[in-house]
């Protein structure tokens, strides 16, 4: 081979350096222009080169370590040092495997150098990047850093080159510089004798939240060499977590305060890389620390809940350790673990049987913030996909809506509706889920029961927005509404109408200042100020507003009272709470008409009854009651002829119950129709007249009150009935007596002026003479107390309607000048004592004898609501009445209490009457006793509230303040004919029993003073006699007995008995006569303390 003629140079050490042909000599003595242009030539020459050329290899090494002198490793320009890089890089690629570079700290120097100028990859558009990535190619394609495997501080080249390598990379570089960087790094990695922690941190840190955000790119690039270097890198990421978080070494590293971070990342790259990390998670969970614990479940949280996750499946160790920590002694873990469980449920649908449980406990955390979480999780699961959410998890929902603070029940509720609205009322899901879910209207109806006003008033905002939405077109609207209310159970379907009702009162009553609170006052102010408002505001509680005026109405008297320089205005928040409260959004002469349409087509067959769940004839029943609801809150709404032909209609079908409600639709909204519709009013009036004569039961009381509420001439119309039903009784037909009674004790009870008279006759010689008084037929004796209705015999039925004829006959008349009141006290409580059997004749079976007594019973109890009957009830006629809450049939004891409580709670009846639920304390059946003690603690509520609500109350105190049943109640219990022995222990452990079933929710709290006041009562009562029988030894005893019973009870209940009474209490004259001035304290009207402690204390 030629060599070039160059003249050749000696190096430093005496050995001649050859340039290459063309090349003159570079020294510090040219500038740095005419360097970079022979080093160009140079770096062409080496490339050209290839390991096979030995004489060229020869020829160039002192050329080789000339270039690697200070004079070129040090050199300021970065051109220069460029060049000399790619020289020194293809010497690397010429020579290997074996470097001409003897000197380990020459080395160094060399791969520190290279290392340095890898730094001009970042500018991809400079002039010189393609040199830069010809250096990077060669470094990688050579593999040359793994000559440095035989230096000693080899590591300090390695972590340089890597941040180097990862400062640089940018989204500007292509695949080719990425794929390079790879190798360059992977090779050191998989080729060295291992990761040292500082080369391990120069790339872990590329994976750190703040760092990743800066540089994408570097991320991706650590990203991509831990999974190519997996299996090498593996033990060493162990060896520094172990460090960490079992050692507590967090010196090691100054990653150490970012390890959950790296795990998160490490386990989304590859699993593998945290195979020995695992079990050292498993030991930092059962932590003493709980703030450690909360970091350790938070990145547990990620990991499992992450979308392609196996961790729970592939660890299961560490998945129930995880699970233990939703039972965590600190909060914020629980809290933790249960927002996890929401990712969980959504991206492991198979994992949600293991959380069932844990969550289920969770809903009961005491914890407000904890509940309130496990009913975001299940909701959030549930409202993405259905199926997510087992029946179990949706139950612990369900359970919630009775929480004990508002802002779980609030989140529960609101999660159930979201719930239903999307899958039952859009149907996103199909019929499966909407079957899943469509127990929700009904418990979310129930909650209008709960007496917290914001558990109602959110009720109605999920009605109007998610059961039947208001912004729904009106057909659409009054469907919903139509299909919702035909698969309500009955109690949903009692709230419901309740609610109306109650928005109905809202709406008739405009705020009161009186009674208002600041902010109504302000709004009754401004309506006095502002007259358009207030004619708003008259439109919208008008009966006839529309649905759409209701919401112009809204809209407009909000923005009215918005004030722009107060983005949240308390005040305009009440008045638009109020405005939606009793806007009719729902209901208007246009969706009545909508809704009788809809009857229609399911009395037709034309509707979509079955596919929306329902029979057509219970759509048709239950669009009556509806109707018949709405008839009562929107009467006005009805009022067209083409609603009305559709009623008239219903009054032609053959199911009664629909042609019952039709009636009474008509008495609520009819009072025009005499006027306005008088083709109505003619078709109306003969099958008002045919119900009233030959209808059912229910449906001749509604008749008769239709025509008395819709008709002027209604004298002359119940006249026609009166007269022929009258004349036509005939007891040997009780079948067809049943409606004529019905009918002739509600016309009396109507017009009496008019009826009352003749009815007298009726009761005297047909009523009480020929079928009371006599038994033309025989009861079956088959011992049975009560039989179902329908095998009540027509007789027994005929009786009953018969006395409740003599009730309403008395109760139209409200006088008691004819003494007809007194005849029928007596023949009522003959009919009690003779347990049913009036005639006392045995022909009568013992189940209609149990019929009679509940109907004797309750017709006192009826009776004594008017204060005129009250009056001259007896003491002896009230005992009889009160037994019959302690009858040998258990369905007269339940229908009787059911009975004295409705009327108690309303008001109806005088306070002694619920002296009688101290009698229940004797009842065998465990669940009666219960009903009865509600039934008290709700009256004693409603009693207590009243006097509150109403200062004037106060002058009735004894008819109202529940601490005045005592008196009614130990007179009652001194004539229970089971206590006759004063002395016997048994009978005054009863007496005891039934005093403290009493008292024991009276002396639930001391309200001014009560429990003196009560025993003050007690001790008056030994100071008067018994004034049913003032004279009688053996009767004051009883008494007093009952009093010491009483006083022992109070003073053994309450310490603070003992304190002065605030009021003398009066004792009521009917029942004790006038104190006397003697000592009724005497040892003769006491038990015996013997005795007394003796059935105390057993």
């Amino acid at each position: 081979m030629d060599f070039p003629a160059t003249q050749p140079k000696p190096a430093a050490d005496g050995k001649i350096i050859y340039y290459p042909p063309g090349v003159k000599e570079i020294t510090d003595k040219i500038t740095n222009d005419e360097v970079v242009k022979r080093l160009k030539m140079v770096v062409k020459t080496f490339m050209d080169m290839d390991q096979d050329s030995e004489d060229e290899k020869q020829q160039y090494l002192p050329l080789a370590l000339h270039l690697a002198s200070e004079f070129f490793l040090r050199n300021p320009n970065k051109d220069v040092r460029l060049l000399v890089a790619c020289c020194l890089a293809d010497i690397f690629r010429i020579y290997a495997p074996e470097a001409p570079y003897t000197s380990h700290d020459k080395l160094k120097d060399i791969f520190l150098f290279i290392t340095r100028q890898l730094k001009g990859l970042e500018d991809t558009k400079s002039p010189q990047f393609n040199r830069y990535f010809y250096l990077l190619e060669n470094l990688a394609w050579v593999k040359s850093y793994n000559i440095c495997f035989e230096l000693e501080d080899c590591n300090e080249i390695f972590i340089q080159l890597f941040r180097t390598l990862f400062s640089v990379i940018n989204n500007s570089h292509n695949q080719k510089v990425q794929m390079h960087m790879l190798d360059l790094m992977s090779s050191i990695i998989m080729e060295g004798d291992g990761v040292t922690q500082e080369l391990l941190d120069s790339i872990l840190i590329n994976l750190i939240p703040a760092h990743k955000n800066l540089n994408k790119q570097a991320f991706d690039l650590a990203k991509v060499l831990l999974k190519r270097t997996v299996q090498t890198i593996e033990p060493c990421i162990a060896n520094f977590f172990n460090q960490v978080l079992v050692l507590g070494k967090s010196s090691v590293s100054d990653l150490s305060e970012h390890v959950f971070d790296l795990i998160q990342e490490l386990f989304a790259i590859d699993p593998h890389l945290l195979l020995s990390v695992m079990p050292q998670l498993e030991f930092k969970l059962k932590s003493n620390d709980g703030e450690e614990r909360l970091a350790v479940v938070r990145l547990l949280a990620k990991l499992f809940g992450s979308k392609d996750s196996d961790l729970a499946t592939q660890n299961r160790p560490l998945w129930q350790c995880f699970l233990g920590r939703f039972n965590d002694i600190h909060v914020p873990v629980r809290l933790e673990s249960v927002k996890f469980a929401s990712h969980c449920l959504m991206n492991h649908p198979d994992l949600a049987k293991d959380l069932t449980e844990y969550l289920k406990v969770r809903s009961h955390d005491p914890e407000e913030a904890i509940r309130h979480d496990v009913i975001v999780t299940i909701i959030t699961a549930g409202k993405r996909d259905l199926s997510l959410v087992n029946d179990q998890l949706l139950g612990f929902v369900r359970e919630r809506t009775l929480d004990k603070r508002w802002r779980v029940r609030k989140e529960a509720m609101m999660g159930l509706a979201q719930l239903y609205k999307k899958y039952c009322l859009h149907a996103e899901a199909g019929k499966d889920a909407a079957e899943k879910v469509s127990w929700i209207k009904d418990k979310l109806l129930h909650i209008y029961y709960q007496n917290s006003i914001d558990d109602k008033l959110l009720v109605e905002k999920i009605f109007a927005q998610y059961l039947v939405p208001h912004n729904l077109e009106t057909e659409e609207r009054m469907k919903c509404l139509y299909y919702l209310y035909a698969s309500l159970d009955p109690n949903a379907v009692k709230a419901l109408n309740e609610m109306w009702k109650c928005q109905n009162m809202l709406r008739k009553n405009l705020p009161d200042p009186g009674k208002a609170q600041d902010f109504v006052k302000k709004f009754n102010q401004v309506l006095g100020d502002d007259e358009k408002l207030r004619s708003q505001l008259e439109l919208l509680i008008s009966p006839t507003c529309s649905c759409k005026q209701a919401d112009v109405c809204v809209r407009e008297i909000a923005r009215k009272l918005a004030n722009p320089k107060q983005p949240t205005n308390p005040f305009l928040e009440m008045v638009k709470f109020l405005l939606e409260r009793i806007a009719p959004v729902h209901i208007d002469s246009e969706a009545i008409s909508a809704l009788v349409k809809l009857m229609n087509k399911s009395i037709e067959g034309t509707a979509d009854d079955e596919e929306e769940g329902v029979s057509p004839d219970t759509a048709i029943r239950a669009g009556l009651e509806l109707l018949k609801v709405l008839s009562f809150t929107h009467p006005t709404s009805f009022h067209s002829a083409e609603t009305y032909e559709s009623l008239l209609q219903c009054l032609r079908m053959e199911d009664d119950k629909v042609a019952e409600a039709a009636i009474q639709i008509f008495r609520n909204t009819g009072h025009k129709i005499e006027t306005d519709l008088p083709q109505i009013r003619s078709t109306l009036i003969p099958i008002l007249h045919q119900k009233a004569k030959r209808g059912t039961p229910h449906q001749a009381k509604q008749a008769v009150h239709c025509i008395h509420a819709i008709f002027s001439n209604k004298e002359v119309q119940l006249a026609q009935i009166f007269e022929p039903l009258s004349r036509s009784l005939n007891a040997d037909v009780p079948e067809q007596l049943i409606t004529p009674l019905v009918s002739l004790g509600h016309i009396s009870m109507l017009a009496p002026d008019q009826f009352a008279s003749p009815m007298k006759s009726v009761v005297a010689n047909f009523i009480v003479k020929d079928l009371l008084m006599n038994d033309r037929s025989t009861g079956e004796k088959n011992g049975k107390l009560w039989s179902p209705d329908e095998e009540v015999s027509p007789e027994v039925l005929a009786k009953v309607q018969a006395i409740k004829l003599l009730v309403r006959w008395l109760l139209g008349m409200k006088n008691n000048q004819s003494k007809s009141a007194n005849s029928t006290l007596r023949l009522l409580s003959a009919m009690l004592v003779s347990e049913g059997d009036l005639t006392e004749q045995k022909r009568i079976s013992k189940s209609d004898m149990s019929r009679l007594r509940l109907a004797a019973g309750s017709a006192i109890m009826k009776l004594a609501q008017e204060p005129c009957y009250h009056e001259i009830i007896t003491p002896e006629q009230f005992q009889l009445c009160a037994l019959v809450i302690n009858d040998e049939c258990y369905q007269v004891r339940q229908i009787f209490a059911q009975k004295l409580h409705k009327a108690l709670v309303k008001l109806l009846l005088p306070l002694e009457y619920m002296a009688i639920f101290a009698l229940c304390a004797k009842d065998p059946v465990k669940e009666r006793r219960a009903h009865a003690r509600q039934c008290l603690l709700k009256n004693i509520s409603i009693r207590r509230e009243y006097i509150k609500q109403n200062p004037m109350a106060n002058e009735k105190l004894l008819s109202l303040l529940p601490e005045y049943v005592v008196p009614y109640m130990i007179h009652l219990l001194a004539h229970d004919p089971d206590f006759t022995k004063p002395q016997d222990v048994d009978q005054l452990r009863d007496v005891k029993e039934c005093l403290w079933f009493m008292l024991e929710v009276l002396m639930t709290k001391n309200e001014n003073n009560s429990h003196a006041f009560m025993k003050k009562m007690a001790e008056n009562i030994k100071l008067t006699r018994d004034a049913q029988s003032p004279d009688e030894p053996k009767a004051n005893e009883k008494l007093y007995t009952v009093c010491d019973v009483a006083l022992c009870v109070i003073n053994s209940k309450s310490a603070l008995c003992n304190a002065d009474s605030p009021k003398d209490p009066v004792l009521p004259t009917k029942f004790f006569t006038q104190p006397e001035k003697v000592n009724l304290l005497s040892p003769k009207h006491k038990v015996t303390s013997g005795k007394m402690y003796t059935f105390y204390h057993q």
